[in-house]
């Protein structure tokens, strides 16, 4: 029997209108195993690196497995030639890793900028205290959070502390089976009426997120106060030398337990915490690791303090940038303030982050002509922002057709989107910081659900494809 011939209008669309089929339907060969495959290292990369020090670590340790080598070490005019890779390692906390391309640096990089903080709950300088037989720790939180998502959860302790003597313990309490885990309770529903009358906003404050962290009183003297929490103190001298001064010192953060997880009956989705925005910066780094030498110099950059408005000196608001496309150019014989400059004229950069995926319980935040899919494909942003695009880039015209045809040349399966409707809300992103620099620049990342909560949802294959797409712009 003959097939049906298609008909004009079918023709017609296929050629003018932009395909609405899920990035899984669009594969092709063995794309599908290689969007599991790349998924099985993202969440070991997801669970290890848990705080921004961790997932820097984790990046320099892969670089450094690649053959990267540290910036630092290499003198001025030796060693950066077509080819030559290596990292800039700043503070612990931020982490360029480049390669250098064929052409002049004065010609520009590539550049893909992701951020490796997330939302979380810090420990107050002095958060010991004791309460009702409990031993106690204050908290602030980090970030944009719902803060009722972080109660009853079982939470863990990450961080650094510095002891008097200047030697540095770093702590991670809750990851292990064998570890204790952390909690902020929450009141029984048998008790709270009063509570639930409040909206959400009101029913729990920032100072309400306080840590159950023991219950065992100090034995052997009646005459000392506060035994519960004399207890825990001399656990925490006994275990890591410290007294109370050095959490004044202190970097501790409480995140959620446990590992990343594959989400669904069908393994498509990953769970877990803090992919926003690790999902880009683990991609990211994938993506500059498997690259080529490359025609500009392709530079990724994993910065600190999103969370919080760029802000610090590991922030993408801090000059870090601009000193470290100095020092390439030092080391290429060339010092002067306006040979930097040219090369930030004519860099270009992607903004890596995520947005808002379509909900379909709360789809009425969202301009469903203009939102954008959990599965299909990686999300190419013209601008953040909120309400009137405050705080955001707004990327030209020029520079998003220019990735729009590097992602359809290279097979990136992409979407347009926003986050959520004009006067819903909105987020910024990184791409403002990089503009001040000149660079043009565009957000692109996958879309996520439940974002900023303790487990956030995004699709493998988005995943893969923004690993695609970052490969693709660096080797333009």
């Amino acid at each position: 029997m003959a097939e049906k011939e298609e008909s004009r209008g079918k023709r017609l669309q296929k050629e003018l209108a932009i395909p609405q089929k899920s990035a899984w339907e669009r594969l092709e060969g063995d794309t599908r195993e290689k969007v599991f495959a790349f998924a099985e290292g993202y969440k070991t990369f997801l669970s290890r690196a848990k705080t921004e020090r961790e997932a820097v670590r984790a990046a320099l340790e892969a670089a450094r497995g690649r053959g990267f080598v540290s910036l630092a070490d290499l003198s001025p005019g030796r060693g950066l030639n077509p080819g030559s890779r290596f990292y800039l390692e700043w503070r612990g906390k931020v982490l360029l890793v480049g390669i250098m391309g064929t052409a002049d640096l004065t010609e520009g990089v590539r550049l893909v900028g992701a951020h490796v903080d997330a939302p979380r709950l810090d420990l107050k300088p002095m958060p010991l205290y004791e309460k009702d037989g409990l031993a106690m720790f204050k908290t602030h939180y980090y970030g944009g959070i719902k803060k009722y998502q972080w109660t009853a959860l079982p939470l863990a302790l990450h961080g650094v502390i510095m002891l008097r003597n200047g030697r540095r313990v770093e702590v991670v309490i809750g990851e292990d089976s064998a570890d204790p885990i952390f909690t902020i309770s929450d009141l029984l529903p048998h008790l709270a009426k009063e509570q639930m009358k409040k909206n959400m906003e009101e029913a729990l404050s920032g100072d309400d997120l306080n840590l159950v962290v023991g219950s065992i009183p100090y034995s052997g003297d009646d005459d000392v106060k506060d035994k519960v929490r004399l207890a825990i103190l001399q656990l925490l001298n006994e275990r890591y030398g410290l007294v109370e001064e050095d959490l004044i010192t202190a970097e501790l953060e409480l995140v959620p337990a446990g590992p990343a997880r594959d989400l669904g009956f069908d393994r498509s989705l990953v769970g877990g915490y803090g992919q926003d925005d690790r999902v880009c910066g683990y991609t990211a780094l994938q993506a500059i690791l498997d690259l080529e030498v490359p025609r500009h110099t392709a530079l990724v950059l994993l910065v600190d303090k999103e969370e919080i408005g760029s802000t610090g000196n590991t922030g993408a608001h801090s000059r870090f940038l601009e000193y470290a496309l100095s020092e390439l150019a030092a080391r290429q014989g060339n010092t002067s303030i306006v040979h930097v400059g040219r090369i930030m004229a004519n860099s270009q950069a992607i903004s890596a982050d995520v947005t808002a995926g379509v909900d379909p319980t709360y789809e009425n935040v969202f301009d469903m002509y203009n939102a954008s899919r959990l599965g299909y494909g990686v999300v190419l942003n013209k601008y953040s922002g909120s309400r009137g695009k405050y705080d955001a880039n707004d990327a030209s015209a020029e520079f998003m057709g220019r990735l729009r045809d590097i992602f359809n040349q290279n097979q990136v399966i992409w979407q347009s989107g926003e986050m959520g409707k004009v006067d819903a809300g909105g987020g910024g992103t990184i791409a403002k910081f990089l503009a001040y620099f000149g660079l043009d620049v565009a957000d692109c990342g996958p879309a996520l659900l439940s974002m900023h909560a303790p487990l956030e949802i995004a699709s493998k294959v988005d995943i893969y494809m923004a690993y695609r797409a970052y490969k693709a712009f660096l080797a333009s």
